[in-house]
Formats: C-alpha cells, sequence, structure tokens
C-alpha cells in the first residue's frame, strides 16, 4: 500500500465526511478537515453550522473519531472541534468561532 500524502489523506477524509455522515449537512451543520498528517497519524476535523451548540455534536464527534480510526489505517489520533453556541452571541469578538474547542475527540 503506498502512503498518501497530506493533501491526499485530507481529501480522502472531507470525501469520508460527505458520505458517512450527510447528517451534518442536512442539519444545517458544516465539516472540515484542518489537518491531516500521515506521518505522525493526526486528523483535525472542524464543526460548525448548525452544529454549534447542537446537543447531539457530542455524539457526531464520537462517530467520526471512531469511523476514522476504523477505515483510515493510517489516522492514530483524531481531534473534532465544535464552536460553543456561546460564540454566536459574543461580543468584541471579530475571531473565527471555528476556533473554539468544545469536544476534542469525541470527549465533552
Amino acid at each position: 500500500m503506498t502512503e498518501r500524502t497530506a493533501e491526499q489523506l485530507r481529501e480522502a477524509v472531507e470525501s469520508w465526511l460527505q458520505r458517512e455522515l450527510p447528517i451534518i449537512r442536512m442539519h444545517g451543520g458544516t465539516s472540515a478537515v484542518r489537518e491531516a498528517d500521515p506521518e505522525t497519524g493526526e486528523v483535525v476535523v472542524e464543526l460548525g453550522g448548525g452544529c454549534a451548540g447542537c446537543e447531539i455534536s457530542e455524539i457526531t464527534s464520537g462517530n467520526i473519531e471512531a469511523g476514522l480510526l476504523e477505515d483510515f489505517p493510517e489516522v492514530e489520533d483524531v481531534s473534532v472541534r465544535v464552536p460553543d453556541d456561546d460564540a454566536f452571541g459574543a461580543t468584541g469578538g471579530g475571531g473565527s468561532i471555528m476556533g473554539i474547542d468544545r469536544t476534542e475527540g469525541g470527549r465533552g
């Protein structure tokens, strides 16, 4: 088996998210692979949109972590970031709500 480049892994994970978890988009959420390093095995996924403050985002995060670890042999560590719904109402922010970690690896 040939090793994937970081870009190939990122694209493969993006495709996997769209194929395996269409519910994210169906409920107004978004997903983006922010990091995919085949050398270290680390993948970072950010959820946004309708996922912010969603009561089941922790379950979705856990499903992402389990699925990527199972389907991608080169992936050893998955972090899923979900913005807190409070970030939408924050004043004076100016920063990206996608940068706020709510869930790391499906754990609250």
